[in-house]
């Protein structure tokens, strides 16, 4: 998308723009915000404060500068704002909210967080930064509703790169399913609409977090490590008592005859052929997906004793039946396979999100050091993703004008008007915008 295009359209833009406006103390930081997210909705060749500042008609970079180092403004309250706007265009009672991470390859060592670690995206080992998201997902699109930076433990451990980085003084170390069960927890005090939780093996293997969606009285389906162990059967207990020591006994324990618990591997593999259904689960890049699937009722392993009854899914390639992945679901017992399985399949909808934002909304494209600079252009970054999705959303699915996906690179005024009038005159927007993408005449002008 041109900045001419955006400008063609400015009133509907300024709608957008106006959701966001009790996040800024001064007028100026907000009109720098304007500035950053018609730079980041540009087509410019690659989206840092130098290259955005000239083509949005900028002499010079430093109000998008000051805007992620000094100015006053909210990040936080954007993103609740960003929440509110995703649940308004996106939201539905069965949504499906997912976790996932993606890395943020640098140099040096300076950067908040940085450090060789493991990244999805790159697939190996690199000195990089990872983020956290939260993601929305629905039949009517999808979109980034949260995002925290993972910040290693030896950095929490080290004050004099805390101080240098700008990270908060109370900040503790948290793993990742520890900020995934933060951002979830901020979702439902929002009151966010979902049905359902989904994620990858670093989140599904958290225990603590399939309970902490248990007790939202929300169902999952996440994915575990294939050593996870169940019980195909639930194990006989000793109730609390007294020990043969004479000590009291304050919790259960296993029976020494108790069955013995497998992994779901092993679970898996024992079922018989005809267990498998091959099912469509969404569309991809070379059209329908198709796996098959098979699921059983097991009991989770919680420490060292049985945990509620679930479903253990397994999905296996069609074309190399050696590949393999496992879920958990804590679903009710009468639903359907084929619902199960869409549901882990959606989690293919925040790679394609993570690609768009990075390769149309610059999510990757920054050069910060410090904490609050990071999530200052994160969340610019997710509100011009976000417009495009709803661009994309009143388009019926048509793709959102922009560059396609990249693989990661180095390197005071009152709010205006309601939040639904605001968002039905960004979607008006949105569908003008694509037909001059895709080279028609726009139905009407700002």
């Amino acid at each position: 998308m041109s900045v001419s295009e955006v400008d063609r359209y400015a009133a509907e833009f300024e709608a957008f723009h106006a959701r966001f406006a009790h996040c800024f103390v001064r007028s100026e930081p907000r009109q720098a915000a304007r500035q950053y997210l018609r730079g980041l909705l540009s087509s410019v060749g690659r989206k840092n404060c130098w290259q955005m500042a000239e083509a949005t008609g900028a002499s010079h970079p430093q109000g998008l500068q000051r805007l992620l180092f000094g100015a006053l403004w909210d990040a936080d309250q954007a993103r609740d704002e960003l929440e509110a706007f995703v649940v308004e265009v996106f939201g539905a009672a069965d949504g499906i909210v997912i976790l996932d991470e993606t890395g943020f390859l640098k140099k040096g060592v300076k950067s908040v967080g940085v450090k060789r670690q493991y990244s999805g995206t790159a697939g190996k080992v690199e000195n990089c930064q990872v983020g956290v998201f939260l993601v929305y997902r629905s039949q009517r699109g999808t979109a980034f509703l949260d995002r925290c930076l993972y910040l290693p433990e030896e950095w929490c451990a080290d004050p004099q790169r805390r101080v240098q980085a700008r990270v908060p003084a109370g900040l503790i170390f948290q793993t990742k399913p520890e900020l995934g069960i933060t951002m979830l927890e901020r979702a439902w005090a929002h009151g966010v609409p979902m049905e359902w939780v989904s994620g990858d093996e670093v989140y599904g293997d958290s225990t603590a977090l399939r309970q902490r969606v248990a007790q939202a009285q929300k169902k999952y389906v996440l994915a575990v490590s294939s050593n996870t162990p169940v019980w195909q059967e639930r194990p006989r207990l000793i109730p609390p008592g007294r020990g043969k020591t004479g000590r009291p006994r304050r919790r259960p324990c296993l029976a020494p005859d108790a069955v013995a618990w497998k992994s779901v591997a092993e679970v898996v593999a024992a079922l018989p052929a005809t267990a498998w259904q091959r099912l469509v689960v969404g569309e991809g890049e070379k059209g329908p997906r198709h796996y098959d699937w098979v699921a059983v009722r097991v009991f989770e392993k919680h420490g060292p004793l049985p945990g509620p009854q679930s479903w253990l899914l397994g999905r296996r390639s069609v074309h190399d039946p050696d590949e393999l992945a496992y879920f958990l679901s804590n679903a009710p017992v009468d639903t359907a396979l084929q619902t199960l399985a869409e549901v882990a399949g959606a989690r293919w909808s925040v790679e394609t999100a993570i690609e768009e934002a990075k390769g149309e909304a610059g999510l990757d494209e920054y050069e910060v050091r410090y904490w609050h600079s990071w999530h200052r252009h994160i969340t610019l970054s997710l509100m011009a993703h976000a417009w495009l999705a709803a661009m994309r959303q009143v388009q019926g699915g048509k793709p959102a004008p922009g560059r396609t996906g990249r693989a990661e690179r180095a390197g005071s005024a009152p709010a205006a008007g309601d939040r639904a009038a605001a968002a039905a005159a960004q979607c008006r927007a949105g569908a003008a915008v694509v037909e001059l993408a895709a080279g028609q005449a726009p139905t009407g002008t700002a």
